[in-house]
């Protein structure tokens, strides 16, 4: 145990070191109105350069993710049903549909399902 807790320090202290030396020697410069600025032929351009971005949106693909990874857990517990007792296997399944679904309902209820306010 005292091996791996020294062995995690050095690591680390290795990890810290290269962060601080490549810091102190990459090419950063001071970032100043002609680097940050977008290159439209010399001039100053006439629209803005991004365009709105729409955080409800982003809000709803980042629950979709978590509810795809999550019924994508689901998938080895159709393979491991020959294996496994059925009562435990069940109280695993529905224990998990449960916290799915009420994470679900938590979104529903915070009103981040609903697109338009």
């Amino acid at each position: 145990m005292l091996s791996l807790l020294i062995t995690a320090m050095i690591i680390m202290m290795i990890s810290i070191l290269l962060i601080i030396i490549l810091n102190f020697t990459s090419k950063k410069t001071i970032l100043d109105r002609e680097k940050s600025s977008p290159f439209e032929c010399g001039f100053d351009p006439k629209s803005p350069t991004r365009l709105p971005f729409s955080l409800h949106f982003f809000l709803i693909a980042i629950i979709f993710l978590i509810f795809d990874v999550e019924i994508t857990l689901l998938f080895p517990l159709i393979i491991s049903m020959k294996h496994n007792n059925m009562l435990i296997y069940f109280i695993v399944l529905i224990s998990f549909l449960i916290i799915l679904l009420v994470g679900l309902f938590h979104e529903w209820k915070q009103g981040a399902l609903e697109w338009t306010n």
